[in-house]
């Protein structure tokens, strides 16, 4: 008799309908959301403490193995040209949305609560002494080992591409070090589905906490908005998405069933980073080379957040919208190209969304206590652009791999190839 086991997928999913049902259960409860945050906490850590390990490790062999300064300024230039690209789409999608449908039009103020933003205003402050050229020469570290203590995707990025660099300049001599850092990827990598293992409990704990402190009702005032924002990342993803997939020779639902237990597990963490090192994985089974998946990936963490931007979009007009602000089509020009800008300036800064967003409306005059209104379901929007974010930056690496004429069969052509709808 064939003994009867779950997919980890289902194990995710049972995890996170568990999670609302607890949750809804013990809404408003202090004492369910202190017993249950230890648990999502301890998922959260365990996977953070790999994340900087693999992208080091990984980037360094894959910068190795592409051997020269030429062509890693190609692959670079490749990425950051489709992650601007994709940006700007994602913002237009954003703005036809809010323009369209009106999530902000005739909302009584007075019947919505406003949330604590004092954190996000002080980061944003702190932000807007920085020029360009002070985000760019933070990029390059002057301590690697204070970077990777401190997160810092994009320096560790930098410095590791120095590095992978540096072992293949010096052919022979570097071949122990590269042997290392072969292994220290493969070890990471058993760890993380190591770690998996424990993801339906850390899902179930982290979606219970969210719906125990934010409940069904706060989603009731600003149905509207959550529906435009939610409707529209959909359309983004199987359509635009679809369509970058169909280019490549994919189809965007068979990426989809490829990676969906990354992205049930983004979705209820509200956390890109716990499914980086899978997502490298996936999209090479999927038919990126190691090295350009890599690459990409990590990199599009920082600069390519779909997502992201799509919803900071809508909410800048929904602001508008719910103060009876007219924004002009060079406003709202104005408003795409100052999002893809800071959105680009302040990767890895805490509670980016926010943060890009009061930096926006101080250029075209929207008023920022408005995204105080917006704050108590700001985390149940956060779940929706961060898998947004997933496959934005999944597609990303197919995309580049194509470009640079690399791309390769997927593993199971059966279950990733096809025609696109």
């Amino acid at each position: 008799m064939k003994r009867f086991k779950l997919s980890l997928a289902n194990q995710i999913f049972i995890g996170l309908i568990l999670g609302i049902i607890v949750g809804g259960i013990f809404y408003g409860s202090e004492t369910a959301q202190s017993v249950l945050q230890p648990f999502g906490d301890l998922f959260i850590r365990l996977i953070k403490m790999i994340v900087v390990p693999i992208v080091l490790s990984t980037i360094i062999v894959a910068i190795a193995g592409v051997g020269d300064l030429k062509s890693v300024g190609k692959l670079g230039g490749k990425s950051l040209t489709y992650f601007i690209s994709m940006t700007l789409v994602a913002i237009g999608v954003g703005l036809i949305a809010g323009n369209v449908f009106q999530p902000g039009a005739g909302l009584n103020m007075e019947s919505l609560e406003q949330g604590d933003i004092s954190g996000y205003v002080e980061t944003s402050e702190e932000q807007e002494g920085k020029t360009i050229a002070d985000t760019l020469l933070h990029i390059v570290p002057t301590n690697p080992v204070q970077a990777m203590v401190e997160g810092d995707m994009l320096a560790i990025i930098f410095f590791a591409v120095v590095l992978g660099l540096g072992i293949a300049a010096i052919g022979e001599k570097g071949k122990p070090v590269l042997r290392f850092f072969e292994g220290m990827a493969n070890a990471m990598f058993y760890v993380t589905n190591l770690f998996m293992k424990y993801a339906p409990i850390g899902v179930f704990a982290l979606i219970g906490v969210t719906i125990s402190k934010y409940g069904f009702t706060s989603l009731i005032p600003l149905g509207k908005l959550a529906l435009t924002v939610y409707g529209t990342m959909i359309f983004f993803v199987i359509v635009v998405l679809g369509l970058m997939a169909k280019i490549v020779g994919v189809n965007i639902f068979k990426i989809l069933k490829l990676i969906k237990e990354e992205l049930i597990l983004a979705f209820s963490t509200a956390s890109s980073e716990t499914v980086l090192p899978r997502i490298m994985d996936k999209m090479e089974q999927a038919g990126s080379p190691k090295h350009i998946a890599s690459f990409v990936i990590p990199t599009g963490y920082s600069f390519n957040l779909d997502g992201s931007v799509l919803y900071q979009a809508i909410a800048s007009l929904f602001i508008a919208q719910m103060f009876g602000i007219e924004l002009s089509i060079w406003q709202q020009i104005t408003l795409m190209l100052v999002l893809m800008v800071t959105s680009k300036g302040m990767a890895g800064v805490p509670g980016v969304s926010f943060v890009v967003l009061l930096a926006t409306f101080s250029t075209i005059g929207l008023p920022a206590e408005g995204l105080a209104f917006i704050a108590g379901i700001d985390r149940i929007l956060d779940m929706g652009r961060t898998a947004v974010n997933v496959v934005g930056n999944s597609i990303a690496a197919l995309v580049v791999a194509k470009w640079e004429g690399q791309l390769n069969p997927p593993v199971e052509e059966e279950e990733i190839t096809g025609q696109a709808v």
